[in-house]
């Protein structure tokens, strides 16, 4: 019978994790595995934010269907990082393993390294030559690109959708997962829809998850309906919608506001709660790139920030881009004299890096900047909207 090879190579994934390290690796694994054990919507959050990491570990062991599309990706990601190990002097190889190290350990992810590959095969695609300046030299800027004898330097940089929140979404997650099993205890003694709405004006962050637990509870063994102060307005109701129509919540909150249902056989109660002022995320975006074009940047080649936007949804993304909120607050910071070496800013997500057909980024042109009109930068800079 005639086997037929898998579409990555499965050796490849066993010398990646090598260049991780076996012992790392695994210690990585069993934290993960921890994570996703701590409740239902921390393993969903564990899932999404390690993404690339779960799919080298799946497509190592037996899978017993053919891999995703996103899973062939990661298996790419990997086979281009071994590739990029053999080219690299040896400090570029000892800056590479830290960022791996990095990737591995702690809050890190795949995701930057993911994004500085995907960001120079997207120049090369475009008829660049691409150096990995950062990692060989040690210079600022992630990537050297040229056509013919025009040049430019490229910044790679990660910045958290979380940076413009007041209501941390890992925060809920964490929250409602604890929550989850003192709410069943109190719907047997309290069967019926119930609704506990939130109003967060000081937001919520990993500090102030165990305050508020202890506040929601407090609540509901006290058989009050209100409770308030600076920080949190807390509001029992009746749920007035039936179970099958739960998600119409969604709608009448609106797309920023966090809900979570616990159910059981006597009832329910949604938690629903808002935080005291829109999501920024656009503008926490300005502030990047604010905070890193000085020091990022040589300034005696044009210069790109190209930034990827972490810990977002797609109908979060489609909203910031549709709206042109990301368009906006990048040419705010085009305009400003700290941008004057800056030539263009691309923002992608993870829509980009992982949804089929999804190839480019949003990209702003400078048009204040000598070099903007360039031919042979062009397809590097060259606004997107």
């Amino acid at each position: 019978m005639h086997l037929q090879r898998p579409p990555f190579d499965p050796h490849g994934l066993d010398a990646f994790v090598a260049l991780v390290g076996a012992e790392a690796w695994s210690r990585r694994m069993a934290e993960l595995a921890r994570l996703a054990n701590t409740g239902p919507r921390v393993a969903q959050a564990t899932r999404h934010r390690h993404a690339l990491e779960l799919a080298i570990e799946r497509l190592r062991g037996t899978l017993a269907r053919p891999p995703s599309p996103a899973e062939q990706l990661a298996a790419r990601f990997a086979s281009d990082i071994l590739a990029l190990d053999r080219t690299l002097p040896v400090r570029g190889n000892s800056r590479l393993h830290q960022a791996l190290t990095n990737a591995t350990t702690g809050d890190g992810t795949l995701v930057p390294l993911f994004h500085l590959l995907r960001t120079a095969s997207l120049q090369r695609a475009r008829g660049f030559t691409v150096q990995f300046a950062g990692l060989a030299d040690g210079r600022p800027f992630d990537l050297l690109i040229a056509n013919g004898a025009h040049a430019a330097e490229v910044a790679c940089d990660v910045v958290s959708a979380e940076a413009g929140r007041l209501l941390h979404r890992s925060a809920w997650a964490r929250l409602a997962d604890t929550l989850d099993p003192h709410l069943r205890t109190w719907l047997a003694t309290h069967p019926g829809q119930h609704l506990l709405k939130l109003t967060l004006p000081a937001g919520l962050d990993r500090t102030t998850i165990t305050n508020l637990h202890d506040r929601v509870l407090d609540l509901l063994h006290s058989n009050r309906r209100f409770q308030h102060d600076e920080t949190a307005v807390l509001r029992l109701d009746p749920l007035r919608v039936e179970a099958a129509e739960l998600g119409s919540l969604r709608q009448s909150f609106g797309p920023e506001a966090h809900l979570s249902v616990t159910a059981s056989p006597t009832g329910c109660i949604v938690l629903a709660a808002r935080a005291g002022r829109a999501d920024e995320v656009a503008i926490a975006l300005r502030r990047r790139l604010f905070d890193i074009a000085p020091a990022r940047l040589h300034g005696a080649r044009p210069g790109i920030l190209a930034m990827f936007v972490e810990d977002t949804d797609q109908q979060e993304w489609c909203g910031l881009r549709d709206r042109l909120e990301l368009e906006g607050e990048a040419r705010h910071f085009l305009a400003t004299p700290s941008a004057r070496r800056i030539i263009a800013v691309t923002c992608a997500s993870r829509l980009e890096l992982f949804a089929p057909g999804e190839t480019g980024e949003l990209r702003f042109r400078n048009p204040a900047h000598p070099s903007a009109k360039a031919p042979a930068l062009a397809p590097a800079v060259l606004s997107s909207v």
